[in-house]
C-alpha cells in the first residue's frame, strides 16, 4: 500500500532562472530524500503572460496568474516562494507571512536591514528558509563536519573569492541585477552575500569588517566589485572578494580556511572536490589532498549518486528543500532562515558603509 502523504501547495513568484532551479528542485526532491510530504507546483506568477505560460508548462505547473497578492491569500496554499528581484522580497514575505504560509526566500533575503528585520519578525514561528544554497554542496558540508572534529586546529585565517565575468558582457548586464531600484546592490548581495553566509556557517560570526568597492562601467549605480578584510570572533581574520568582473571565471565561489592542524579548500566550478592538507601527518607525506565528494560516508551519498559519480549546481537546491523538509518533519529549526538572512544584510550594510567610510565597522550581528 502506497504510503499516504501530506500536500503541500506551492505558489511561487517569480519565472526567471532561479525560478528555474527552485522549480526543478521542487519536482526532484521526493526522488532523492524520504520525506511525508508531496509538493504540488500549484501556482506560479509573473507579469509577462507569454513567457509566464510556457516556464508553466515546461516546469509543470497547474496554474498561471499575473496577481502574486491574490496567488499567495489562497485558502489552498501552503508554501510560498519568492524567486523575483530582491526589491521585491520584503512584501510579498511579509504578506504571506499575514496568510500564515511556509516561506521560501532567495538570497538576499532584503535590500536593506530595516527590511530584512521586518521580514524575520513577520515570520517568527512559522517555517521559513533562504535559499543560501552553496552550503548544502556535500563538499562544504564535509568541511564543516571537518572544522567541527577539529581537524583545522585553532583556525588563523578564512579567505574566500566569488569571480564572475557577466559584468563584462553588455548584453548581460542591463538586467535587474544591475539596477539599485531592483537589486538593492551590485556584486555584494548578489556574490559576496553567498561568501559571507558560508563563512558564517563555517568560521562563525564576523565581528569587524574594512572594506572597499568598485563600479567599473560609468553611470552604473550599483557595484561591479567589492574587497574586505574581517575579524573574526573566534580570533581569526579573514580577506573576502567579488567581482562580476573576474574574467576567466564563469561562476568561481572559493574558500580556503587555514589552521594550525591544516587547510582546507574548495571551488564550486569544482564543486565535487575538496582539498585537504593535513599538517598532522609526518613532514615526508605531508601534502595537499583531493577528496572526491561525495564518497564513502560523505554527506548526501545516500540521497544521490553512488561515489564518484558527481553532482551539480541543482542537487544543491534539491539537498537545502530535502533537509527543509525534513526540519519540518521533526519540528526543528531550520538553517539558514530569515534569522541568518538578516545577519547577511547586517554584514553587507557594515561592509556598505566600511566602503564609503573608509573605515573599519563593526557588524552589529547581535544587535537587535
Amino acid at each position: 500500500m502506497a504510503e499516504h502523504k501530506k500536500q503541500l501547495n506551492i505558489a511561487m513568484v517569480g519565472s526567471g532562472f532561479i525560478a528555474r532551479a527552485h522549480s526543478n528542485a521542487f519536482h526532484q526532491v521526493g526522488r532523492f530524500f524520504d520525506s511525508p510530504f508531496e509538493l504540488n507546483t500549484k501556482v506560479v506568477c509573473a507579469r509577462d503572460t507569454n513567457k509566464l505560460d510556457r516556464f508553466a508548462q515546461q516546469w509543470s505547473w497547474e496554474q498561471t496568474g499575473t496577481d502574486w497578492r491574490t496567488a499567495i491569500s489562497r485558502s489552498d496554499i501552503d508554501v510560498v516562494d519568492i524567486a523575483v528581484p530582491n526589491a521585491l522580497h520584503a512584501e510579498i514575505a511579509i504578506l504571506a507571512a499575514q496568510a500564515g504560509k511556509i516561506i521560501w526566500c532567495e538570497k538576499p533575503l532584503a535590500v536593506s536591514v530595516d527590511e530584512a528585520r521586518k521580514m524575520s519578525d513577520a515570520v517568527h514561528g512559522k517555517p521559513n528558509l533562504v535559499w543560501f544554497n552553496y552550503r548544502r554542496s556535500p563538499a562544504v558540508v564535509l568541511a564543516k563536519q571537518m572544522i567541527e572534529q577539529g581537524r583545522l586546529g585553532e583556525i588563523f585565517h578564512y579567505r574566500a573569492l566569488y569571480l564572475n565575468q557577466s559584468g563584462v558582457d553588455p548584453a548581460k548586464a542591463t538586467g535587474w541585477r544591475y539596477r539599485l531600484s531592483e537589486a538593492g546592490s551590485g556584486a555584494s548581495g548578489d556574490l559576496l552575500s553567498h561568501c559571507l553566509e558560508m563563512a558564517l556557517y563555517l568560521n562563525g560570526e564576523i565581528e569587524e569588517v574594512c572594506a572597499s568597492s568598485k563600479t567599473f562601467i560609468k553611470n552604473r549605480d550599483v557595484d561591479d566589485a567589492v574587497m574586505l578584510m574581517a575579524r573574526f570572533s573566534n580570533g581569526s581574520i579573514g580577506t573576502f572578494e567579488a567581482t562580476r568582473f573576474g574574467v576567466g571565471f564563469r561562476n568561481s565561489l572559493s574558500f580556503q580556511i587555514h589552521g594550525s592542524k591544516g587547510m582546507l579548500q574548495f571551488d564550486l566550478e569544482d564543486m565535487n572536490s575538496l582539498r585537504f592538507y593535513d599538517a598532522t601527518e609526518t613532514p615526508g607525506v605531508q601534502g595537499t589532498k583531493k577528496l572526491m565528494v561525495p564518497g564513502p560516508d560523505h554527506p548526501y551519498v545516500r540521497n544521490f549518486w553512488k561515489p564518484g559519480h558527481p553532482i551539480g549546481f541543482e542537487h544543491t537546491f534539491i539537498a537545502t528543500l530535502g533537509d527543509f523538509l525534513s526540519a519540518l518533519q521533526t519540528g526543528t529549526t531550520f538553517h539558514p532562515n530569515f534569522n541568518d538572512g538578516l545577519k547577511v544584510q547586517k554584514l553587507l550594510e557594515a561592509i556598505s558603509r566600511s566602503s564609503e567610510t573608509r573605515s573599519w565597522q563593526r557588524s552589529l550581528l547581535n544587535e537587535s
